[in-house]
């Protein structure tokens, strides 16, 4: 039986001592190698490898190698929002590209400045707290503040001068205008394609209901609402009546209760879901004739919610544990005579954006080995002293499997981004394949240095790990 929080011998000390022990836990390191299914994720990562390409592609041409690395983080901007509606895609994709030349702007101020690495330390970890809980308010989902965090460092490596500060600036700039349009793109000629995907997960959790019964009732209701959302969000057509009659369908179905009517329903639904996963126009769904049903209206602004959110003590706590965290790790790197220990800042950050702990445990785990495998693949990549035109298609494959596996596994992305990232500076600066072993120490103590921030700040109420043990 799990101890009560209510027990007056159930300390805040015993709780953190308990969390410490799963980290180190076979079952916690063993379920780190899992790899989950993932839904539609073949076109994201594809758009996503496509925007980097551009971009490397147009600065090895105008000859501006050196800059390269920035115009490929703005692009990255095009991995975030995966499956948002593009009225609301519009707004996320362009606040992550502000956020990484913003980040890029503040990186290089503190190197032309020549500020101390303890105090670009500090002024870097202040900053992931601040990107972590804006995008932890505002719900932009994508490969998170680490991204925001690792631009920020280049351009502190790499500017000396004002000149070299709107050189960095310019080039994120770029870089993330690309990335909009590239991921915008879709809506010229598939408009209703994040709504068509929230209803074929929406019909496929209802249809788990015949295999797990009550247990499903909530995720099910879950994504139905979630399909709602994103429709209502979606351009005002006679398809979107269609994707409603859907939603409804899947909806009397939850609610009949003894769900008998799934089974009878079972095929249909998986005809409908197999139809909207589809890009062509031409679908085979039920064509509805209801030209005066009633839309749904269209949810509040994100904007809106998320400067509510910003308020919300959750991210609040969450943002200060990742200043904590990061600024620890990267003092702990620098003491210890590491050249870059604003790596470990990112691998305490990384590991801290788990939804609990167990799942920050996970994280940790699934970077590091990720890191050490990545950075071992990049040591040979640098050995092999590739042009700069073979580096080019090595990155851009390896940042299109790290999206198509980051939803699977996260230690398997590590692998493709460390790798990635490691390449991403050599573009940029000479360096050799001794710098892995410099990401491994790094990343090492910035893991470390997280889940123990995470252990000591555990919520009471946090016991996800405690029923993970068998």
């Amino acid at each position: 039986m799990l101890p009560s929080t209510a027990d007056p011998t159930y300390s805040r000390l015993r709780h953190a001592g308990g969390a410490l022990a799963h980290s180190l836990s076979a079952v916690a390191w063993r379920r780190s190698l899992d790899v989950r299914r993932a839904d539609a994720v073949v076109a994201p990562s594809l758009r996503v490898g496509l925007a980097v390409l551009l971009v490397l592609v147009g600065g090895g041409l105008l000859d501006q190698v050196h800059l390269t690395g920035f115009a490929a983080l703005g692009a990255l901007s095009s991995a975030f929002g995966r499956h948002e509606p593009y009225r609301r895609l519009a707004g996320k994709s362009a606040c992550a590209g502000a956020g990484v030349v913003a980040s890029v702007a503040l990186g290089a101020a503190t190197g032309a400045a020549e500020m101390t690495m303890w105090m670009q330390t500090a002024v870097l970890a202040v900053a992931a707290g601040i990107a972590f809980g804006l995008l932890a308010a505002f719900r932009i989902i994508g490969p998170g503040a680490v991204i925001l965090i690792f631009a920020a460092a280049g351009a502190a490596g790499f500017a000396d001068t004002a000149a070299d500060i709107g050189a960095a600036v310019a080039a994120a700039t770029i870089g993330a205008t690309v990335g909009w349009v590239i991921a915008m793109a879709p809506a010229l000629y598939h408009p209703h394609g994040p709504a068509r995907v929230a209803v074929a997960r929406a019909l496929a959790a209802v249809s788990v209901l015949e295999i797990d019964g009550e247990a499903a009732v909530a995720p099910a209701r879950a994504a139905v609402a979630r399909a709602r959302e994103i429709v209502a969000l979606g351009p005002r057509r006679a398809h979107t009546h269609e994707l409603l009659a859907l939603l409804d369908a899947a909806a009397a179905v939850v609610d009949s209760g003894s769900h008998d009517t799934v089974r009878a329903r079972r095929d249909d639904f998986a005809r409908f879901e197999l139809e909207l996963r589809k890009v062509r126009r031409d679908i085979e769904i039920p064509r509805v004739d209801a030209p005066g049903a009633a839309l749904p209206e269209r949810p509040e602004s994100f904007l809106r919610t998320g400067v509510r959110s910003l308020r919300d003590r959750a991210i609040v706590v969450g943002a200060g544990r990742v200043m904590l965290a990061s600024l620890l790790a990267g003092w702990i790197a620098l003491a210890a005579g590491l050249q870059h220990p604003l790596w470990a800042t990112m691998g305490a950050m990384a590991a801290l954006q788990g939804a609990n702990y167990r799942h920050t445990v996970q994280r940790a785990i699934q970077r590091l080995l990720g890191n050490v495998a990545g950075a071992l693949l990049a040591a040979v990549l640098l050995a092999a002293a590739l042009g700069y035109w073979p580096l080019v298609v090595v990155i851009v494959v390896l940042q299109t499997t790290a999206e198509l596996y980051v939803t699977r596994n996260y230690g398997l992305a590590s692998i493709a981004v460390t790798a990635m990232a490691l390449l991403l500076i050599g573009l940029g600066e000479p360096i050799g394949p001794d710098i892995a072993v410099s990401r491994i120490g790094d990343t090492l103590i910035g893991v470390v240095v997280g889940v123990v921030v995470a252990a000591l700040t555990i919520a009471r109420d946090d016991r996800h790990h405690l029923s993970a043990r068998g």
